[in-house]
């Protein structure tokens, strides 16, 4: 019974290697760039021809990954970009005008938002989704984790190695090497180099002085990241 497990495991296993290669090669030519073994699951809207995917990028199932080309009398050139290793869970909605890039080895949990559009409401004699749209460009950078129902906004730059909690929205920049959770997202660890560790931050990721803090240079640094 168990080699008979083991051998269907097996079996699975390469078969989805197989599917991969295959699906692969077969949509090489519709993407703007498709790497080595990266494979995009069945999913709602993927904007092929404006997507450039690197190496061993996995996209999981029901995902909307869309360009928008033209909202209203504006027309627009938008590039989403997956690096190396990216690896998404389900239900991704990202939607993009301008650019998104997510950095190396970003893991990507379900449900989560990406998005480079902003929908004005400054004239209350048009619907909202009738006015025209704002676009700010997105980067999601290396190493980073992104959980259940994050929700990434406009003209948002995440450093790299940041970890973003469940159901958070990003609206403000955030530097590397940070942990940051809620609604608005406000950081509450960073890893100092200096002591070689995770410590307690304020909310303007700051170190806290009761956790033995950073020195001012490490403040200051993080200060000038958290601005740009």
């Amino acid at each position: 019974m168990i080699k008979t497990y083991e051998m269907l495991e097996r079996i699975n296993y390469y078969g989805s290697r197989i599917k991969r290669i295959v699906w692969n090669l077969l949509n090489r030519f519709y993407f703007k760039k498709l790497g080595r073994n990266s494979y995009f699951h069945k999913g709602i809207n993927i904007s092929k021809r404006h997507i450039i995917c690197g190496n061993y990028v996995t996209i999981g199932i029901n995902c909307r990954v869309q360009a928008v080309t033209q909202y209203n009398q504006r027309y627009f050139s938008p590039e989403i970009i997956f690096e190396d290793g990216v690896s998404v869970q389900q239900n991704l909605h990202l939607t993009c005008a301008d650019q998104i890039v997510i950095g190396k080895n970003t893991a990507i949990a379900a449900n989560v938002s990406i998005t480079d559009i902003h929908h004005p409401y400054d004239d209350i004699s048009i619907p909202i989704e009738s006015q025209d749209i704002h676009v700010s460009r997105v980067r999601i950078g290396k190493d980073s984790k992104i959980y259940n129902n994050a929700v990434i906004l406009p003209g948002v730059i995440i450093g790299e190695h940041v970890t973003i909690g469940a159901n958070s929205v990003v609206i403000t920049n955030l530097p590397d090497y940070c942990v940051a959770v809620g609604a608005p997202a406000r950081i509450v660890k960073r890893y100092s180099f200096e002591k070689n560790q995770w410590l307690s931050t304020n909310p303007d990721g700051s170190f806290k002085e009761r956790d033995g803090g950073g020195s001012n240079e490490e403040n200051t640094n993080c200060a000038k990241k958290f601005d740009n």
